[in-house]
């Protein structure tokens, strides 16, 4: 008789995938041994081994579902009636927003994808290449001149994903700066010259405090 699955498997997987991002990003795939995995989430190592077969399928794991939470916000903002401004806008807060949340996993990403064998490694670069792809298009649209060159249009759409994908090295979520301003910034410095991105309440608190004081002249300003 085939052996059913407990009705928390998901849940279990899922907590190993979450322990594994954490150690890895810590210690490196290669620092990392499953026996040291499964300290981490107070099991055996044969449970960890019922679960995934291997520790490449745990790394895999950790990968695939970091780019599928961003592959649903592309589909998502693609399917949105509004113009290539709100959708980019849109889009770049959102991978801000699940970077913040999942760190760890957006650093194991960067890091450790030649540790995957090559189908996987080739399924990973294949959901990269898509959601770049989508940031590409909404740029080209807002900035035709890019249209003939296609060079300069990739340099501009892999600028702007280098701003954000590193921020899980410096960013912290509870300063001063929030993560919606540090995606207004990196739209602002890819794509300048007063182009209309919907205002969002942090474009409109940054705008307020730069306008003048009342009462002040232009002259009694110096």
């Amino acid at each position: 008789m085939a052996r059913t699955q407990a009705a928390d498997y998901e849940e279990r997987r899922e907590a190993i995938v979450e322990q594994a991002a954490r150690l890895f990003a810590k210690t490196g795939f290669l620092g990392a041994s499953v026996a040291d995995l499964a300290a981490a989430c107070a099991t055996s190592k044969s449970l960890i081994y019922h679960y995934y077969p291997s520790k490449e399928d745990i790394l895999y794991a950790v990968m695939i579902s970091h780019l599928d939470q961003l592959s649903e916000d592309v589909v998502a903002v693609t399917a949105m009636p509004a113009d290539p401004a709100e959708r980019l806008q849109t889009l770049v807060h959102r991978f801000m927003q699940h970077y913040v949340g999942a760190a760890d996993r957006q650093k194991v990403l960067l890091n450790e994808l030649d540790n995957l064998p090559l189908e996987r490694r080739a399924e990973v670069v294949a959901k990269q290449r898509v959601i770049i792809g989508v940031v590409h298009d909404l740029l080209v649209a807002l900035k035709p001149e890019l249209a003939a060159d296609r060079a300069r249009a990739r340099v501009h759409t892999m600028l702007l994903f280098g701003m954000i994908n590193w921020t899980h090295t410096w960013f912290d979520p509870k300063g001063a700066v929030s993560a919606d301003e540090v995606a207004d910034v990196a739209l602002d410095l890819i794509v300048p010259g007063g182009q209309p991105f919907p205002a969002t309440p942090v474009r409109r608190r940054v705008a307020k405090a730069a306008e003048p004081a009342r009462g002040l002249t232009r002259h009694s300003r110096g």
